[in-house]
């Protein structure tokens, strides 16, 4: 499942890019491949432990 979402990231940001330098931007394209890579930024971070848990316990 990790491999699955990294691969999905990977797309997204390729696609943005290709947006990006097209001639033509569509900005909601754009848009949705950035909230597509910060939706699996935010699902592959949140299962790396915190420093403060150390602390706490």
């Amino acid at each position: 499942m990790k491999t699955f979402k990294i691969i999905i990231m990977i797309l997204a940001i390729s696609v943005a890019l290709y947006e990006q330098v097209s001639e033509e931007k569509n900005i909601y394209i754009m848009i949705a491949a950035i909230v597509v890579f910060m939706f699996g930024m935010m699902q592959l971070s949140a299962k790396t432990p915190s420093k403060n848990n150390d602390k706490e316990e």
